[in-house]
């Protein structure tokens, strides 16, 4: 039997006193205190320790999204031929008409989905501003503070339209300075470094000009952030970069000053050897999104090669609408299979490196060194995984990462119960889901 949780989203019930979750078959049990992880294994229960049951299941630390573009739940089932440049042709137009609480709507169904999968981190690639109104990073940020889950709110950005040679369509970049100014305001009025962390994002190398990716990494070393981009996801891309600048596109950003390790980019596929190592050696991240990356035909990330050289590798969802599941979980099983597929062998990857490119290695892209593994002193970032059907599996964690997709029974941030019993605790999550699907039916044709 597994007791219920008695405490709410956002409250400290948790924290006050000592935690000690029990009984999961993998790996022990986890005493919690003041929202940081006070013990694993064996923990012997002291009066007044709050003690949850979870016998059989699973305990991992929460789920990383290292990539994601929150506002495109809005536009699911579109393009689903296309490759990325086709993709994005067919959409812009269709994301130029959201508005604020468009992406309010979408941010929160997003979020829900991730923390019932189990994710407690996720990374938001946010790149439109409809008619300049920057207060849709508001509308993410609280979207994030309902649903109880930490963000990395990348404020994205384009100047580059068609009509200067870039990719978008003209009314949906913003001016350079504007940019900028806007970058600051919500660095000023969201970024804390714990709950929500701002990164400075600039979207592509085929709709961003070099002075915004040089003024962008400039602004974001003042303030001591992190800085994401996309790279490397097509042959298209490179074709383009090549075309316009006469060389590859991590040539092209490590002339912008963009190689370091305070940068993680995003899909990373088409890198060459020497290109692996350069990353490697320079602790230059890769969100690895294989779903995502499967759907669009762009290719398989070198993960396995990455890591060798020293590149942080974690999982990304990437925007729902070309990885329509939305979840991060099942996003284990398939960055095992891509890697497997890539190698023509099966044993390169096996379920403990997916579950660590989840977790610890998601982390370190994001510049985390407070979460991402079971260890005393981190933050209690909890993911507790039904384990009702892996009595006759020997290896749990195999289990969890290849068996069928699941939801999470409970997952707690800093300590704090953000699901309990798979159900949602900050928001009523059917009422959000009807409430986008009403938004997403006025954009059909």
């Amino acid at each position: 039997m597994h007791d219920r949780i008695v405490a709410r989203a956002g409250t400290s019930t948790l924290t006050a006193v000592r935690t000690v979750i029990r009984g999961a078959r993998w790996p022990g049990d986890v005493a919690v205190r003041d929202g940081r992880i006070e013990s694993v294994g064996s923990v012997a229960v002291e009066p007044g320790d709050q003690v949850i049951r979870c016998d059989g299941d699973l305990i991992t630390a929460g789920l990383v999204n290292t990539h994601h573009h929150l506002y495109q739940w809005m536009t699911r089932g579109r393009c689903v031929g296309c490759d990325l440049f086709g993709w994005l042709v067919e959409l812009y137009p269709v994301w130029g008409r959201l508005d604020v609480e468009d992406v309010r709507a979408a941010a929160l169904v997003g979020l829900a989905e991730l923390a019932l999968t189990g994710c407690t981190t996720a990374a938001d690639h946010h790149y439109l501003v409809p008619r300049g109104d920057d207060t849709v990073f508001d509308a993410i940020v609280d979207a994030a503070r309902t649903v109880g889950i930490r963000l990395h709110l990348a404020r994205g950005s384009m100047d580059l339209g068609e009509s200067r040679g870039g990719l978008p369509p003209d009314h949906v970049v913003e001016d350079l300075d504007a940019i900028l100014a806007s970058t600051e305001s919500v660095i000023a009025r969201h970024h804390d470094g714990e709950r929500v962390v701002v990164t400075v994002a600039p979207c592509s190398p085929f709709s961003v000009t070099p002075e915004l990716m040089r003024a962008s990494a400039e602004l974001a070393r003042r303030h001591a952030l992190r800085l994401h981009t996309h790279l490397a996801e097509t042959i298209d891309e490179e074709r383009d970069v090549l075309e316009r600048f006469g060389r590859r596109p991590v040539d092209l950003l490590d002339e912008l000053g963009w190689i370091g390790g305070d940068v993680w980019v995003a899909h990373g596929i088409h890198f060459d050897d020497a290109e692996v190592t350069r990353l490697g050696a320079a602790g230059t991240g890769v969100a690895h999104c294989p779903s995502s990356n499967a759907r669009l035909g762009a290719g398989m990330c070198r993960v396995v090669d990455l890591e060798g050289a020293g590149a942080p590798v974690g999982l990304g969802v990437d925007g729902v609408a070309s990885n329509e599941v939305g979840g991060l979980q099942p996003e284990l099983r398939q960055a095992l299979y891509t890697a497997r597929q890539r190698a023509g062998r099966a044993d390169v990857f096996v379920p403990h490196d997916a579950l660590r490119l989840a977790t610890e290695g998601g982390a370190r892209c994001l510049g985390r060194d407070d979460l991402g593994r079971l260890e005393p002193g981190l933050r209690a970032d909890l993911v507790i995984w039904p384990g009702d059907d892996l009595g006759d599996v020997p290896d749990p964690l195999a289990g969890l990462v290849l068996g069928p997709d699941r939801r999470a029974r409970h997952v707690f941030v800093d300590g704090e119960p953000v699901v309990r019993d798979g159900t949602l605790l900050g928001a009523d999550e059917g009422a959000l889901r009807r409430d986008l699907a009403q938004r997403a039916r006025r954009l059909w044709p």
